[in-house]
């Protein structure tokens, strides 16, 4: 990236995750400045734990069903069919919507949430790789494995977060992305965290 020195990163953020921030990705995402980088990637390493975690948990159990999604699951019975079968509740969850077909065609699970902001969603994916060389349509799992940053990037020029980023460096403006990332302000604290520590080396280096 031109006008930041990444080397400052290492230790704070993965090598991995570091080589992923290429030319590339500042241009094809607008990611080019330091302070929308450090927002981006505080936010990235909250929502996925640290930047361990590339795809969506769907590991519920029939009391996490009932009250996660109690539309789709009202009832117990129902709820027992599906627990702990996370292609058989993606399936159900994310029927007719996004893109995806229905229940039976397991869209569902193949557009399930991935990479470090969880790309969800077989329009989403479709759009997302518009803006890469490979066919991530048809090889949803590419989102995971090779673009886990790119996708997140992706979410925030689509959705211009980057607004937020802008607004600066305190509390206010790491409250404002986190509403437009998570809905909310849920972890806030740890983004706050993850936003001094990234911002106190890339400030000092830009």
């Amino acid at each position: 990236m031109s006008n930041i020195d990444l080397t400052t990163l290492k230790g704070i953020i993965p090598d991995n995750v570091i080589e992923q921030i290429t030319d590339d990705f500042q241009t094809n995402y607008n990611c080019n400045t330091p302070l929308r980088l450090a927002h981006f990637l505080a936010q990235c390493a909250h929502e996925s734990g640290g930047f361990k975690v590339v795809s969506e948990n769907l590991y519920y159990n029939v009391q996490g069903l009932m009250t996660v999604f109690p539309r789709l699951f009202p009832t117990k019975d129902l709820a027992e069919q599906y627990a702990m079968q996370p292609e058989k509740i993606a399936n159900r969850v994310y029927a007719n919507r996004m893109g995806n077909g229905d229940e039976n065609s397991g869209d569902g699970y193949k557009y399930r949430g991935r990479g470090y902001t969880e790309l969800t969603g077989k329009d989403n994916y479709i759009a997302f790789g518009q803006t890469v060389s490979d066919d991530i349509e048809n090889n949803p799992d590419l989102v995971a494995s090779t673009y886990p940053l790119a996708s997140a990037g992706f979410f925030y020029n689509t959705n211009n977060i980057w607004a937020q980023c802008d607004l600066g460096d305190g509390l206010d403006a790491v409250t404002a992305v986190t509403k437009r990332v998570n809905g909310g302000v849920n972890g806030i604290a740890d983004r706050q965290a993850w936003f001094t520590k990234i911002w106190a080396v890339l400030q000092s280096h830009s």
